[in-house]
């Protein structure tokens, strides 16, 4: 049992009542541990608001989840009504609905900023990739949280958007169909979807996420923070104290210092808030506030737009880019089987005919869905296909910063491809967006250790601003 520590006689009340609790709880510990004691890198840039920012965004989405969850019904005949309720007759319900729904689409801004920032200044390199794992864990479920509520205010687009996403786990061989049935809780979403999902919504996937999102800050509190350099703060330190030359400590410095981070954030959230919540019918669709009727389908069918880049590569999967894919494929085994040598030809061909085999024996449908959720499982994988000599893009050979565009370009592309209704030109360019993404990834063992790398200084560089 630990020693209790008696705070002095004379001492002022707030700090024996410190005392007391920390003979209890570990209080004032973790506080310095993760904030007073806590030294960052002191070269932090505007990059790093992302992160605090993604912690805001969580709560206003859990309070503001609360306040309707106490109006919503999660019932298929009332669903729409009570969601119109909140937003006519609750005392400022609209605002609190605006919140959760332009919340959403804030929160994937946010986190694709923050795993931009990590991509650019290699944050997912060792010793983190725990926490670049951490995080990846924590947009599946953000993902998972998002498509749960979607369904909730029970429009068409919310009905159909469901329909069609869950319809697709048909497509997995032998299990599909059940899977499907098994997910939706009948043969066609219904009331018995829309409560399940409810059930995930609002408590089950939260918890999850809660607990990812402190995993997530201990694995980083535990190895340190990354920086605009890529260099490890933790091989310098004062002799004297112990603490990192070139980091500050979290608290106060970068805690006032992501206040204006917030601030500008609060003001660009309010704007759309109070004055374009719809976002052009990007955050809310106008066919979501038709209520949802299972006889009459929508013209197009699009999901929401942080959705949009995987749903364009589950489109992009068509038979004949399968077909070409194979023809790839099988040229690609009898290049191993010219090339290679011994055991390797045989390696090489046995290799292509089965991949060619299973290409051609399931159903385009089901290498799109394999693809869309490829997409996003292949991000875990980042820390080990990198072999870049160095973490950061700055020291990286110029031509890589053109590698990392076109990458963002084309995401942006079958971003907005994926709200488009489908047409030969788009599903081309989506295709060639498709590969470009999946080749960015697959071929990084190889074309990040390409050209020279600028020399990487042994402190960080820091000019006060």
């Amino acid at each position: 049992m630990a020693e209790f520590k008696e705070a002095p006689a004379d001492a002022p009340l707030g700090v024996k009542f410190m005392t007391w609790v920390d003979n209890r709880f570990p209080a004032t510990k973790l506080w310095n541990e993760h904030a007073a004691q806590y030294y960052a890198p002191k070269n932090f840039n505007f990059w790093y608001f992302f992160g605090s920012l993604a912690l805001l965004v969580l709560v206003i989405q859990i309070v503001t989840g609360i306040f309707l969850v106490m109006n919503y019904k999660p019932d298929a005949a009332l669903a729409f009504a009570s969601v119109e309720y909140i937003m006519r007759d609750v005392s400022w319900g609209w605002l609190v609905r605006y919140m959760h729904s332009t919340g959403a689409s804030a929160f994937f801004v946010v986190v694709y900023l923050h795993m931009f920032r990590g991509l650019l200044y290699g944050s997912y390199r060792k010793p983190r990739e725990l926490v670049w794992i951490f995080g990846c864990l924590i947009f599946l479920c953000l993902m998972a949280e998002a498509f749960m509520g979607y369904l909730l205010p029970w429009g068409q687009m919310s009905y159909w958007g469901a329909q069609v996403i869950i319809n697709l786990f048909s497509a997995i061989p032998f299990i599909g169909p059940e899977l499907a049935i098994w997910i939706r809780g009948d043969y066609v979403v219904g009331d018995a979807t829309l409560n399940r999902f409810f059930s995930f919504h609002v408590i089950a996937v939260p918890l999850v996420l809660l607990g990812l999102v402190v995993a997530h800050l201990i694995a980083l509190h535990e190895v340190g923070s990354n920086n605009p350099d890529g260099i490890e703060i933790k091989a310098k330190k004062d002799p004297r104290t112990g603490h990192p030359l070139d980091g500050i400590p979290f608290h106060p410095y970068y805690t006032v210092h992501d206040i204006m981070g917030v601030s500008v954030f609060l003001m660009a959230f309010t704007a759309i808030l109070f004055f374009a919540p719809e976002v052009g019918g990007y955050f809310l669709e106008a066919n979501n506030f038709i209520p949802a009727d299972p006889l009459k389908t929508p013209p197009h069918i699009a999901p929401v737009w942080y959705f949009t880049p995987f749903y364009s590569m589950l489109r992009a999967t068509t038979s004949t880019m399968v077909n070409v894919l194979s023809i790839v494929v099988g040229l690609a085994g009898l290049l191993g089987l010219v090339k290679a040598q011994g055991g390797g030809k045989i390696f090489s061909i046995v290799g292509a005919v089965i991949l060619v085999g299973l290409l051609q024996t399931f159903e385009a449908k089901f290498w799109g869905v394999v693809v869309m959720g490829g997409a996003v499982v292949i991000l875990f994988f980042l820390p080990w296909l990198d072999r870049s000599p160095v973490k950061s893009i700055r020291y990286r050979p110029d031509w890589h910063k053109y590698v990392y565009a076109v990458f963002v370009l084309y995401f942006l592309v079958l971003g907005y491809l994926g709200i488009q209704p489908p047409s030969e030109t788009f599903t081309l360019i989506s295709q060639v967006g498709t590969l470009f993404y999946f080749g960015f990834f697959l071929l990084m063992p190889w074309w990040s250790q390409l050209g020279t790398p600028k020399p990487v200084p042994e402190r960080v560089t820091f000019h006060a601003h």
